[in-house]
């Protein structure tokens, strides 16, 4: 078979997919119809994972499972749009780990919009002025970002999904030996985790690390001093033009920031494999083993707590302490709901969701 017979092959395929994906918009129509009426949500998360999965277990061809995802979360997220349009609020600004994060579940079509703090994310989606908003709520290397819990403490907004992603670091600079960078640009968490490839390449040289408010932002301020660089994103280097000398340099290969999307509405229905998040202040916390008997419950009911962190309460002059945690299951799930009943004075729930790591 010669090239132009594969490529006519080729073409059929993409009328016949063009066609089929027609089919679906029609009946993605029809269920947007439906939801309407009912006041159904339209992102369910669970519902789009079981469709993953089972594609995935369908598959005996080329494409593997990243490759999947890739080409049916846009597809969904094309789908979502015809249901209902969809704005989606981000940590900004473009080009941010959180931009790519909020694109690689919302897609292309839905509109995004970077807002400068956590804050104002969470606002947006209060007020309704966005549907969802992303924002990171911790790093594997770093911990937990205890402004994105603080607010999820504040406002009246759900964890509807997560979104594990890992972080690659670009070194990026219009000087063409490193021996001439005066200044180096980035966001303060960016410099501490990428360490070993400061002190390794620039050793004794006096060089001057400088935090900004994002990754973007060094890159902006990069553009405009050749005896600067910028630690970021390739994506933000690449959109601005300034070359990129050195990329991964980040000090462990496995460096994951999990991202969280923020909704007004918990996900009612278990997908069989999620996660739990809650904020927990245990009756009587002055006493001794209050705590241990808080905690007592869920060992009891065979629940996996896997991550308990305290934060300050911030009220008053006493040292007063409230508790992050996450848990195996769904708080429908009836050994979780048996225990959050039971601590309900005790416990706010910020939501379910399908577990991803």
């Amino acid at each position: 078979m010669n090239l132009e017979e594969l490529r006519h092959r080729i073409d059929e395929i993409d009328n016949q997919l063009l066609e089929f994906l027609n089919q679906r918009m029609r009946h993605v129509k029809e269920v947007g119809a439906l939801k309407r009426k009912t006041k159904s949500k339209i992102y369910q998360p669970e519902r789009e994972k079981s469709i993953l999965d089972r594609l995935e277990k369908l598959n005996d061809g080329l494409l593997n499972r990243k490759a999947i995802d890739a080409i049916f979360l846009e597809i969904f997220s094309v789908s979502r749009n015809f249901e209902l349009p969809e704005k989606v609020a981000y940590l900004g600004p473009e080009g941010s780990f959180t931009h790519q994060a909020a694109e690689s579940r919302f897609g292309s079509v839905s509109e995004h919009f970077p807002l400068a703090t956590i804050r104002s994310v969470f606002e947006a989606v209060s007020t309704e002025r966005a549907s969802f908003g992303v924002v990171p709520i911790e790093n594997n290397q770093e911990g937990v970002v205890s402004e994105t819990v603080s607010y999820l403490a504040k406002f009246d907004l759900k964890i509807v999904a997560e979104i594990p992603m890992p972080i690659h670091f670009s070194f990026a600079s219009y000087a063409e030996k490193l021996n001439s960078i005066k200044k180096i640009y980035s966001k303060d968490i960016a410099f501490r985790q990428c360490t070993k490839f400061i002190d390794e390449s620039f050793g004794q040289q006096k060089v001057e690390l400088i935090p900004v408010n994002s990754t973007s932002k060094a890159v902006k301020i990069a553009l405009e001093d050749e005896e600067s660089a910028a630690i970021c994103s390739h994506i933000a280097a690449t959109e601005s033009q300034l070359p990129i000398l050195f990329e991964n340099i980040e000090d462990s290969k496995d460096n994951y920031t999990r991202f969280v999307i923020l909704g007004k509405n918990l996900n009612i229905e278990p997908s069989g494999n999620d996660k739990t998040t809650l904020l927990a202040k245990p009756s009587d916390s002055d006493k001794p083993g209050s705590l241990a008997s808080f905690l007592q419950d869920f060992h009891d009911a065979n629940i996996n707590l896997t991550k308990i962190e305290s934060h300050p309460a911030k009220k008053g002059r006493s040292f007063k302490y409230w508790f992050f945690i996450d848990l195996d299951g769904h708080y429908n799930d009836e050994h979780v709901n048996r225990v959050l009943t039971k601590h309900k004075k005790e416990v706010s729930l910020l939501g379910s969701y399908v577990k991803l790591c």
